[in-house]
């Protein structure tokens, strides 16, 4: 499928256009500030039948083309180095998560454009080795809301998109549609490309620079709703890009013009057969990080409750 080229001016245009600097004064914590205890508790209503779902990939130790920085797991007890009654297992892991491999989110210090986090902060003053200053996951801390999925190979009868599908705007509008669900002020929306059953399929590759994922021109619509958060399968990303000289312009438009984190290499072939077989596709969700106080961002096994 050929993908509509947007020039850098119509970008940056679009990033003046939907940016939320100064919108909020806990700035840090950006689209999370819509949600509120009224959000929460409508979400919490949703709950029906107790059906949970996870939608984090396993933990991923084995090399791969899509995973070029394996995560860490090994053994440190075996029940052999403490007192006899009881005997101990213990492990390690350890993992440099923001990449293809690992379900992770992405906090407001993960990306900056042109020097800038969102808020207009410099990402050389509040980002060092010691970590991030502004924006970081503990910053976030927890999200507890309503979650809708827009199965895009349920929408389009597919059973994957393959890489390199841009989803538009209009896209999103059938798929709600579709799907019986409407994107409402701070709600977590959830893209499934079918990326996961693609790979189990036919096997693993590159996603840095092939993948189905989001147009920038579909952005605004979701700025429109007043989302808090945003997730894939991918990495929300349409790849090849449509901007030439950027490489991730969602991650972009979402996280530094938006406040928007993002959820990224998310498990969701699980949580579509759960709402195909529910009926619906609104759901409790909760994304619960480590409490890094300088993270860019966190593991995570964000859970969908029906």
């Amino acid at each position: 499928m050929q993908t509509r080229t947007v020039d850098r001016a119509t970008f940056d245009h679009l990033f003046t256009e939907l940016s939320n600097w100064g919108m909020w004064t806990n700035a840090g914590r950006g689209a999370y500030n819509r949600v509120l205890p009224e959000h929460v508790t409508a979400a919490c209503s949703l709950v029906s039948s107790g059906r949970t779902v996870t939608t984090a990939l396993p933990w991923n130790t084995v090399p791969g083309p899509d995973n070029h920085k394996p995560a860490l797991h090994h053994m440190t007890d075996l029940g052999d180095k403490e007192a006899p009654e009881p005997s101990t297992n213990k492990d390690f892991i350890a993992v440099d998560y923001h990449g293809k491999a690992v379900s992770h989110l992405d906090a407001l210090s993960h990306i900056a454009y042109r020097g800038e986090l969102f808020n207009g902060n410099s990402a050389s003053e509040v980002v060092n080795t010691s970590g991030a200053h502004f924006g970081t996951v503990a910053d976030l801390g927890p999200f507890i809301g309503r979650g809708v999925l827009l199965d895009m190979p349920v929408v389009k009868d597919v059973d994957w998109l393959e890489p390199g599908e841009p989803i538009y705007r209009e896209d999103l509008l059938r798929a709600e549609d579709m799907l019986g669900v409407k994107i409402s002020t701070a709600d977590a929306v959830l893209l499934r490309t079918g990326h996961m059953k693609r790979r189990e399929a036919l096997g693993a590759w590159d996603s840095s620079d092939a993948s189905a994922g989001l147009h920038t021109e579909a952005m605004p619509l979701l700025a429109e709703r007043g989302i808090s958060l945003l997730g894939s399968d991918g990495d929300s990303d349409v790849r090849p890009s449509p901007t030439p000289g950027i490489h991730s312009p969602i991650h972009i438009l979402a996280i530094t013009a938006m406040g928007v984190p993002l959820l990224d290499n998310l498990h969701l072939e699980a949580l579509s057969e759960a709402c195909r077989e529910e009926g619906r596709y609104e759901f409790l969700f909760t994304v619960t990080p480590l409490n890094i106080p300088t993270g860019t961002g966190s593991p995570v096994n964000p859970t969908a409750v029906f």
